[in-house]
């Protein structure tokens, strides 16, 4: 019953994290919302899971898992049905405000849950994780084939499936509060070394995945590729590396120590992204960008295992803490390769250089790690 409420809760979140780009385009034409709304409401969404992930891991270490669990989703199901309702641009900013609270409570009380399993956390984590995959698949494939790019149709029908998980969260039993927790905690958690270099690895972490998603598709066809091949790269290749290379991490998990398998990670991000960039060649590219999500993977749910295990009075606030950095991360990365590029395709290029570039410090901060955790 956990890891199935575990695997439901993700594969929500999953669903909420691809909605955005999926409804935003019928949204944007039947409120006539400007490109810098559009940003403005995608900026809200990223503010909203910065926030939550700061709270969530508080409120589910002091009342448990279900606490934590619960909020999200119901925070996520009520956004997710009012959206359909909206009456222009501030409604549909504070909907998707609920929608960033909702996921950051969701992911940090997953990952709780998964944890509180025992066995493997990181192998754990990455199997959970497989599920935001499919998420993140689901929501663009139904709205095409099955709605018609119905906006409204879909906002339904995902905050439907949200409120079905809240009630069978409900009727789960799940581990109760962390036995003399204070919120004084917090503070150990934040004082560490090691807290601030797994919070640096999630922050470049989640620049980088979100730099490919935003920008990779333009690079490609700003390099002479087709419109089509260069979006089947992305959407396929890219988010086929990620669900599998979660799968292929699994196993290797149970000899190698996270720590490892996110320095090898990072390492071939580095190599995947430097030859993704410096290609013309669609089909050399498509198989560099798999690559690239093959060694993506891992790293988002392992550093979190990695928090979980260096701090395992405070599990939930660890974890929760250093998602935050991950969410800044989603919030500025575009807004900083925007900059760099100017507008330019040609500057493009050198912009992307960045997604290398912060891997190349993912190494590093994980090199410092070495020594520091087991």
């Amino acid at each position: 019953m956990l890891i199935v409420a575990a695997i439901l809760a993700i594969f929500v979140y999953g669903m909420i994290a691809a909605m955005l780009g999926t409804i935003l385009p019928d949204f944007s034409q039947r409120f006539n919302l400007t490109p810098k709304q559009n940003g403005n409401i995608a900026l809200v969404q990223a503010l909203g899971l910065i926030a939550a992930s700061i709270f969530a891991g508080p409120v589910i270490d002091s009342q448990g898992t279900k606490a934590g669990l619960l909020l999200g989703l119901g925070l996520a199901a009520l956004a997710l049905l009012l959206l359909p309702r909206s009456s222009g641009y501030g409604f549909i900013a504070l909907c998707l405000l609920l929608l960033g609270l909702g996921g950051g409570c969701i992911v940090t009380g997953a990952f709780a849950l998964a944890g509180s399993m025992g066995g493997n956390t990181a192998r754990t984590f990455n199997l959970v994780n497989l599920f935001f995959g499919l998420g993140g698949m689901a929501t663009p494939f139904i709205a095409a084939n099955l709605f018609k790019k119905d906006a409204e149709k879909l906002c339904y029908f995902a905050g439907s499936v949200a409120a079905l998980t809240f009630c069978f969260h409900v009727v789960t039993a799940m581990p109760p509060a962390t036995v003399g927790y204070k919120l004084s905690q917090a503070g150990d958690v934040v004082a560490s070394p090691v807290f601030w270099l797994l919070g640096a690895m999630l922050f470049l972490y989640v620049s980088a995945e979100v730099g490919v998603w935003n920008w990779m598709a333009r690079h490609l066809i700003a390099q002479g590729i087709s419109e089509s091949k260069a979006l089947n790269t992305l959407g396929l290749g890219f988010a086929l590396g990620i669900t599998l290379g979660r799968v292929a991490v699994a196993p290797v998990l149970t000899s190698v120590a996270p720590k490892f398998v996110t320095l090898g990670a990072a390492a071939l991000m580095v190599i995947t992204l430097l030859v993704a960039l410096r290609t013309k060649d669609a089909v050399v590219a498509g198989i560099a960008v798999f690559c690239a999500g093959l060694a993506m993977a891992p790293v988002f749910p392992t550093v979190n295992s990695m928090a979980s295990e260096a701090f395992p009075k405070v599990q939930a606030t660890a974890m929760g803490l250093c998602q935050t950095f991950g969410w800044t991360g989603l919030a500025v990365s575009s807004g900083i390769i925007g900059a760099i590029a100017g507008g330019d395709p040609k500057r493009l290029k050198k912009a992307l250089l960045i997604l290398p570039l912060f891997s190349v410090l993912i190494v590093l901060a994980n090199l410092a790690l070495l020594g520091m955790i087991k």
